[in-house]
C-alpha cells in the first residue's frame, strides 16, 4: 500500500495470505518440490491461490478472470520467484536457527560444561585406536566434546551476518526492475518487524540471486556440527558398550544422533550441488 497498491485490494491479499500461512488452503498447492531451480511454478501457484481467495474475500465470485485482484499485477507486484524464493529461504533458516538449533546447542554446551566439572577428578586411560596410551581425566576428555560444541556454535553464529541479507527487491536478475525506490530496504525492515529478527537488504542483488553461497556456507557449518555430534555420540557409545567405562541410560538416543548426523551430511551434499543456480 505504501507504493500505490489500492488499500481494498491489498487488504484482501493480506487476508488471503494469512489463510495460506495458517494452512487453511494447503489443498490448493498440489505441486511437488522438484521443478525449475527458481521455483517459478510454486511462486505462481501461490499468486493464483492468493488472487482467487482474495477475490472471494473481495466479494467477486467470477474467479479465473482476475478482474479485481490479478495474480501477477497485484499479488506478485514488484517481485519475482528469483528473489522471493531466496528471501523465503533466508528468513526461514534464520527463524529456525534462533528458535530451535542455537538454543538446543547452548543447552548441550551447558550440559557438557557441567560434566567437565563433574568428571574433573576421575582418572582414566586415554586411547588411540582403542589402544591404551596415557592417563587423563574424564573431565579432560569431555572438555574436548565441550569445546567442539562451543566452536560449532561460533561457526554457525558467524554465518548469520550473511543469512540475514535478503535478495528481495532484486526481481528477475538483480537489477531491481519494476520495484519502487527503496522497496528493498523497506521490505527488509518490515520482515524484521514481523519476525523480531534483524534482516537487511543484500547490497549486491546479483550475488544473492545468482548464488546460494550464504546458505551453502551455513550448510557447511551444519555439516561440521554433524561430524562433531557423530564423533561424540560414537565415542560415548563405545565407552558405554564395548569398554564399559560409562553408564548410559539409553543407547538408542546415541543411535538417533548418529542417524541424524548422517542425514545432515547427506543434506549438505544436496545443498552443495543445488547452490549453483543458472542465472547468468
Amino acid at each position: 500500500m505504501k507504493f500505490g497498491l489500492p488499500e481494498d485490494v491489498a487488504n484482501c491479499i493480506i487476508n488471503a495470505a494469512e489463510e495460506v500461512i495458517s494452512g487453511k488452503l494447503d489443498s490448493h498447492f498440489p505441486l511437488v518440490v522438484f521443478q525449475t531451480g527458481s521455483g517459478t511454478q510454486t511462486n505462481m501457484n501461490t499468486n493464483e491461490v492468493i488472487s482467487n481467495r482474495g477475490m472471494e474475500i473481495y466479494g467477486e465470485s467470477n474467479k479465473g478472470k482476475k478482474l479485481k485482484i490479478h495474480p501477477n499485477d497485484h499479488v506478485n507486484k514488484s517481485q519475482s520467484s528469483n528473489d522471493t524464493f531466496p528471501t523465503g529461504m533466508h528468513v526461514a533458516v534464520l527463524i529456525d536457527l534462533n528458535k530451535y538449533l542455537l538454543p538446543i546447542l547452548r543447552n548441550l554446551e551447558l550440559t557438557l560444561s557441567k560434566k567437565v566439572k563433574e568428571f574433573e577428578k576421575i582418572i582414566k586411560i586415554g586411547r588411540t585406536h582403542l589402544q591404551d596410551a596415557t592417563p587423563l581425566t574424564l573431565g579432560q576428555e569431555f572438555s574436548g566434546y565441550h569445546c567442539q560444541i562451543v566452536n560449532n556454535i561460533n561457526h554457525i553464529s558467524e554465518n548469520i551476518k550473511f543469512v540475514k541479507q535478503l535478495a528481495q527487491g532484486g526481481t528477475a536478475v538483480g537489477t531491481g526492475l519494476n520495484t519502487p525506490k527503496n522497496f528493498d530496504n523497506l521490505i527488509a525492515q518490515q520482515i524484521s518487524k514481523e519476525t523480531g529478527l534483524e534482516f537487511e537488504t543484500n547490497p549486491n542483488k546479483f550475488e544473492s540471486l545468482a548464488t546460494k553461497d550464504a546458505l551453502t556456507h551455513l550448510s557447511g557449518s551444519l555439516n561440521s556440527l554433524a561430524t562433531s555430534l557423530y564423533k561424540i555420540a560414537s565415542d560415548i557409545k563405545i565407552l558405554s558398550t564395548e569398554l564399559l567405562e560409562l553408564q548410559t541410560s539409553n543407547i538408542d538416543i546415541l543411535e538417533e544422533v548418529l542417524c541424524s548426523s548422517v542425514q545432515v551430511m547427506g543434506n549438505h551434499t544436496a545443498v552443495t550441488v543445488g547452490s549453483k543456480i543458472y542465472y547468468i
